[in-house]
């Protein structure tokens, strides 16, 4: 398996435990797991990197368990508890310097963890009902948390004793009611300090931590729905969100207006990622597909069903494949859900219904009658 999963450019953790590849060059799906050994407690929550050569993923599980997948031999090589699953699930994932893994869990506890120690290097409290932790791309060092009714907090993992930036909660709206805040989701604006997040709410926040503010420097609102996951594109001055309705827009983040809309979803989005060099977006969700969007004229590129919930997902930073055409599966070969079913079908006789003539005998009484009158008119 190990030619198959360097040739991988999207790799997607599902609810079965099941590691998905997908090749866009060969157009083929792969799954990288053992199948004998499948559960619950198995499924993917959390996917990153573990190298800056992209050769080792390491994968979240529920059970508390951080397994390393090496992607030139196709093979998981080491399985390190990080967790209890008492904590809940992972909500982030990440990859330090030197061997060294960041984890946080939905109850709110972010530890560092060493390649040579079993205990935590590091732990601190996030708060209680984390819904996302991420990573900064520039500063590996600096993390970022938040969750319902936790705001978003910004932790330098090197002087972690309290945050370098916490934010404030929105202002009482027109009634003086305090406003909730759920945050499902944020990114780290690139070439500057600030932080974008959606929320439960469908809003979109901007917050600058190098201003006195902490509260949003821009807010504005989405759709109707709650925001489930957001991407920053390369070109920057946009952010990429999808809510539980399957819906995916892209914002714009100096005026806080919709440039565009991504269609084709028929499930709540679960995850996405903008690539890191091109303009195209990946994206996964409930309905079991996998979809891979053009930024610049909104069209479908890819589109493979995977038959399976999918939680999480990771581009590699080679090129994707451009694919082409529209709709149904332009560049990937999808695998059938029904197909065994479509070989019984095919085989079975087909019987062809003969259609009934229609009877008229009321029309033929009537005429009868008509001839009747006549007759005697003429008589």
């Amino acid at each position: 398996m190990g030619d198959t999963s360097r040739l991988c450019s999207v790799w997607l953790g599902s609810e079965t435990g099941i590691l998905k590849g997908v090749s866009l060059s060969r157009k083929q799906a792969f799954n990288f797991c053992n199948a004998s050994h499948l559960s619950r407690d198995q499924e993917v929550r959390a996917l990153c990197w573990g190298d800056p050569a992209e050769s080792e993923l390491l994968v979240g599980s529920v059970d508390g368990t951080v397994k390393t997948f090496s992607t030139e031999k196709g093979a998981f090589t080491e399985t390190r508890s990080c967790g209890d699953p008492a904590d809940g699930c992972f909500v982030g994932l990440a990859a330090l310097g030197g061997s060294a893994l960041v984890t946080c869990a939905e109850c709110g506890t972010l530890r560092v963890w060493r390649e040579d120690s079993s205990e935590p290097v590091t732990e601190l409290h996030a708060g209680q009902n984390v819904s996302r932790m991420r990573q900064s791309p520039v500063h590996r060092h600096k993390v970022a948390t938040g969750g319902k009714e936790n705001g978003l907090k910004v932790w330098d993992l090197q002087n972690p004793q309290s945050p370098v930036f916490s934010a404030k909660n929105l202002r009482d709206d027109w009634l003086d009611l305090r406003r909730p805040q759920w945050v499902r989701d944020m990114a780290f604006i690139p070439d500057s300090d600030k932080v974008v997040t959606c929320t439960g709410y469908h809003q979109v926040h901007v917050f600058d931590p190098a201003t006195p503010q902490r509260r949003p420097v821009l807010e504005f609102e989405y759709g109707e729905y709650p925001l489930t996951a957001l991407s920053l594109p390369a070109a920057g001055n946009t952010v990429v969100v999808g809510n539980t309705h399957g819906h995916i827009a892209l914002l714009d983040l100096r005026k806080g207006v919709v440039r565009g809309c991504l269609k084709g979803l028929a499930g709540g989005v679960r995850a996405l990622q903008c690539h890191a060099s091109r303009p195209v977006v990946a994206s996964c969700g409930l309905d079991r597909f996998l979809r891979i969007h053009s930024l610049e004229d909104r069209t479908l590129l890819h589109k493979v069903y995977l038959k399976s919930r999918l939680n999480c997902i990771l581009l590699a930073s080679t090129d994707l494949e451009a694919g082409g055409g529209e709709g149904g599966a332009p560049g990937v070969k999808e695998e059938d859900e029904g197909g065994e079913d479509d070989e019984v079908w095919e085989t079975m006789e087909r019987v062809e219904e003969k259609t009934k003539r229609k009877t008229t005998t009321t029309t033929t009484t009537e005429e009868g009658e008509l001839q009747k009158k006549r007759k005697k008119g003429k008589d």
